[in-house]
């Protein structure tokens, strides 16, 4: 008859229990695998592979009984590491998207706002669009193989224990929240700075010549000039979305 004890059994399943939590936070919260496309079945199927392919390099984890009250404190580190490296890597999305805010509202495209699902808010054209773009570069970039790389490499940073605040002390992620306007303002500056311009160039030919009408010609060439502009600038978008997503997830490497 085939027997074992507890403390077997706590010894087989941690080494992957604690990953898979892990990994399962991270997939709840991260952009792309976050959304209601991707089902949540697909999401825990995602969890347990990269969890279980893992052992290989994942350092010794102490066994913990699951019974024991530091169980559920390291249940909650885990689930607290996984959310924090997907809303590092959301905040580097939200820096885009704040780009095509600046960006819209420059070009006079403020009123053209369509509700996004995903924001749970109004987002004009330019930053739905660079939404998308961003999503897609993600995985083009093979930006899902860095998320595993950094959740894995993550265990040797912010061991498995049973203080699930240490690592919060550590990464002080309430000043995370500048990234998000250093990223949009480096993003949208050229092509505000051509704005800003053509804004000034308007300006003088209103002064010059009173008699046009600046406010018939002003949009469509505000509008043409943005729209050059953004297509200058989108082969130019992933050194700067590759530079914030690699900044964000070295905390965790």
């Amino acid at each position: 008859m085939l027997t074992f004890t507890d403390a077997q059994l706590s010894a087989w399943l941690t080494p992957v229990l604690w990953p898979f939590f892990r990994a399962l936070a991270l997939f709840m919260t991260v952009p792309v695998f976050s959304q209601r496309a991707v089902p949540t079945r697909v999401k825990i199927a995602l969890a347990f592979f990269v969890a279980l392919a893992a052992q290989v390099s994942m350092p010794d984890v102490p066994p913990i009984p699951l019974d024991a009250p530091e169980a559920l404190l390291v249940l909650l580190q885990q689930i607290l590491i996984g959310a924090t490296i997907g809303f590092a890597v959301r905040l580097v999305f939200a820096g885009v998207e704040y780009a095509g805010e600046l960006i819209g509202l420059q070009m006079g495209l403020g009123f053209a706002a369509f509700f996004d699902p995903a924001q749970g808010g109004a987002a004009n054209a330019v930053s739905r669009f660079f939404g998308a773009t961003t999503a897609l570069l993600f995985v083009v970039i093979n930006g899902h193989l860095i998320l595993v790389a950094a959740v894995i490499q993550s265990f040797q940073v912010f061991p498995v224990g049973p203080e699930p605040m240490a690592f919060v002390r550590m990464l002080q992620v309430h000043t995370w929240g500048a990234e998000v306007f250093k990223l949009g303002l480096w993003i949208a500056l050229p092509i505000m700075s051509m704005l800003l311009f053509a804004n000034l160039v308007l300006g003088v030919i209103s002064r010059v010549a009173q008699q046009m009408n600046i406010f018939a010609i002003g949009f469509p060439i505000t509008l043409s000039v943005g729209l050059l502009g953004l297509l200058l600038m989108l082969p130019m978008m992933e050194q700067p979305f590759v530079m914030a997503l690699e900044r964000a997830l070295s905390h965790f490497q």
